[in-house]
């Protein structure tokens, strides 16, 4: 190899050593600053874990199981909900493990009480991947002889590798699709060391499932560059398939666009008349795909009654099917309404839906900057695709227009959830607001889209020299990192949080 291109590739490499570090840090710093249990359902994630560390596979939804039931009195939190003028003496109270024995012993039985006959658990049919790989981090805390709140910390904790790996695979992903051009190599995985995505800094699926999804993703363009794809990649293609699914029903969409994805791929080799040498490969994809798959189908169907086990949730929550008739009534299809659809998605695939003291922990403003930001971006990149042909290399425009594939269908996925049901009394969705606005709902795309967005905002920036590109990536970032502090300030005084244990 050039010493002159070796020494590059080094400095590049160093500096994703660095962005996964920061990563880590990150993650670390803000998942122990939040107190638990936050409102995006993380008391039934919890649970589901500790049901999975005891080898516990739930067959219905059913209350929280014992060993979960003291963490959830123990730190059970009212901050996320309730201001302090809305307490008793217009103060938070103090934490259960700072009251006196006889006192905190009242407590914990009322709110043990509280969660066996209120809370049943409508998560318990969730994929498994997520549940069993926290479980086992879960026992291995308990090798270690952690105990309370420092056990519970340690299961957020299993969030700073996986979103260290995440980095990492951003920024391979990244070199494969754009060989020639570092800055984008590197904004993809610095926009991932600094999301500010709140689900990072929680127990729940969601963190698990931009892994999985990206590296299908990244698996996928391996399959469409090969001139004759080998059952090595095939069987690793479909088992990434499989492991995106069993993470998390929400890749659904992916799944959807990845198999329109390999049908193309496969017409193209028959014109090649290459089909008949390619189908053995074709069919080990297949069956690492859809065994898996079929697997849990079956299970969500002999235990919870439906295929997806998503049923009985709907039920608890007070959801019915309207009829078809009445989907096109839906604000959705008003100016309006699909402005708040789209925006309230992108907002919360940035920065989360967390609320403190009953607000969404979000600066006026901020979502704003990150719609626009992300629609201009986003355009520009789709622009770049739409050139003339010759103007771009094969492997970006296959790697995004795949991208802007899920994008679409993801988007297309919740559109028609938001359409088919009636929420009537649920607080999220309601009738008074029947969207699906969950960006984290759409974290396994997280590596795809950030690929548009670094190929977008290198387009915008193509006037101004390398290092002024640099420049406003960095500002970007630290602009980000300063309003995530900025918002999140008031959650790091909490009383109930891993600093002040």
């Amino acid at each position: 190899m050039n010493p002159s291109t070796a020494q590059p590739a080094g400095i590049e490499r160093s500096v994703v050593g660095l962005l996964c570090l920061l990563a880590g840090l990150h993650v670390f710093i803000f998942s122990a600053a939040f107190p638990f249990f936050n409102v995006v359902d993380e008391q039934a994630h919890f649970d589901l874990v500790v049901r999975y560390s005891q080898g516990d596979v739930p067959r219905s939804i059913a209350p929280p199981c014992a060993e979960a039931l003291p963490f959830l009195a123990v730190f059970d939190n009212v901050e996320y909900l309730w201001p302090p003028e809305s307490q008793p003496d217009g103060r938070i109270p103090s934490p259960t493990w700072k009251l006196p024995a006889r006192l905190a012993g009242e407590v914990l039985r009322s709110k043990e009480n509280f969660y066996l006959t209120k809370m049943n658990n409508v998560e318990n049919a969730n994929s498994p991947l997520y549940y069993s790989l926290a479980g086992a981090w879960w026992r291995l805390g308990k090798g270690l002889g952690l105990d309370g709140g420092q056990l519970l910390y340690w299961l957020r904790f299993l969030n700073v590798p996986l979103l260290m790996a995440l980095v990492g695979l951003s920024w391979l992903t990244a070199r494969h699709v754009f060989p020639a051009n570092r800055f984008i190599r590197l904004a993809v995985p610095a926009f991932i060391a600094l999301l500010p995505q709140a689900s990072f800094y929680a127990v729940n699926n969601d963190v698990l499932a931009p892994l999985a999804g990206g590296a299908a993703f990244w698996l996928l363009l391996q399959w469409w560059e090969a001139e004759m794809p080998a059952p090595r990649l095939a069987a690793a293609t479909g088992l990434a398939l499989a492991l995106a699914f069993l993470t998390k029903i929400s890749s659904l969409p992916l799944l959807m666009v990845a198999g329109v994805f390999l049908a193309l791929r496969f017409c193209s080799l028959a014109r090649q008349k290459k089909s008949r040498a390619a189908l053995p490969s074709f069919l080990v994809l297949a069956a690492c795909a859809a065994l898996p798959m079929a697997a849990w189908i079956c299970w969500c169907k002999t235990n919870f009654g439906d295929y997806t086990g998503t049923a009985q949730k709907t039920v608890l929550l007070g959801w019915t099917h309207k009829p078809f008739s009445e989907w096109f009534h839906h604000p959705l299809f008003t100016p309006g309404g699909c402005w708040t659809f789209l925006s309230g998605n992108l907002a919360t695939l940035w920065q989360g839906e967390v609320l403190w003291h009953g607000r969404t922990l979000a600066l006026p403003g901020m979502n704003g900057f990150y719609v626009l930001s992300t629609l201009i971006l986003l355009a520009l990149a789709l622009l770049a695709l739409l050139r003339p042909p010759g103007l771009v290399l094969p492997a970006p425009c296959a790697a995004l227009w795949l991208a802007f594939g899920f994008l679409a269908a993801t988007f297309g996925f919740y559109a028609l959830l938001s359409l088919q049901f009636d929420f009537h009394n649920c607080f999220y969705p309601s009738r008074a607001r029947p969207f699906f606005t969950s960006g984290r709902l759409m974290l396994g795309l997280l590596i795809p889209f950030l690929l548009l967005l670094a190929s977008g905002l290198d387009r915008a920036l193509q006037p101004v020299g390398l290092a002024a590109k640099y420049l406003l990536l960095a500002a970007w970032l630290l602009f980000m990192l300063t309003m995530e502090v900025v918002t999140d300030w008031a959650v790091f005084q909490s009383d109930y949080n891993w600093f002040h244990l």
